[in-house]
């Protein structure tokens, strides 16, 4: 089971943010897939907070995957299915078998900074097909506007970022508006989170 600092100080605040946008519809079992779950902590935490959610994690790699399947035995949570080998970066197509119109809800925390535009490309592109009509895509991060980036810690993350790989950076708001509009979604929320970080919220038309 890792263990994620980060995942520890943030969960309560993503928590109330989902449990806020999904309330309205928890007269039903809803189906969510999260991209990119790391250690496991988030998930496992929504579920028991969220028990009319049936959770898919996934995750590239095997570490994090055996992360999660520790924290659902640990847990005995009941709505968290097993982690699935899933890249966001490959077509939807190759996204572990998951068909059109399949999920009430994809989230992505931390994701977009850690990836390339291509991926980012690839995640909404995905959430366009697979997400049912009026379903949503949450992501959580830091995120340039207009293409500046403010206050100065969060400059430094970008470059810190860029120097582990050049692909990477804090991705445009303005951009990933772009990205949800050709891909049949809209920008409805954005909620200032702590540090910086802010909750985006797209919903399928």
């Amino acid at each position: 089971m890792l263990v994620s600092p980060q995942a520890e100080r943030n969960w309560e605040g993503l928590c109330s943010v989902l449990e806020d946008v999904l309330e309205p519809q928890s007269h039903r079992q809803l189906f969510a897939l999260e991209l990119g779950s790391g250690t496991g902590q988030h998930v496992i935490r929504f579920a028991q907070k969220m028990p009319f959610v049936t959770w898919q994690p996934s995750d590239i790699k095997e570490e994090s995957r055996d992360s999660i399947k520790a924290y659902i035995a640990a847990t005995h949570a009941k709505t968290v299915l097993q982690p699935i080998h899933l890249d966001a970066n490959e077509p939807w197509e190759k996204w572990a078998g998951l068909s059109q119109n399949s999920c009430d809800v994809i989230i992505a925390i931390n994701l977009l900074q850690y990836s390339s535009f291509q991926t980012a490309q690839s995640v909404f592109s995905g959430a366009g097909q697979i997400i049912k009509q009026n379903g949503l895509l949450i992501t959580y991060g830091v995120y340039a506007s207009n293409g500046i980036i403010t206050p100065s810690c969060n400059e430094l993350l970008d470059e810190e970022l860029r120097k582990i790989n050049p692909e990477w950076g804090l991705p445009d708001l303005d951009v990933l508006r772009q990205l949800a509009y050709s891909n049949g979604m809209r920008m409805e929320r954005m909620i200032d989170m702590e540090e910086c970080y802010k909750c985006l919220i797209f919903r399928k038309l």
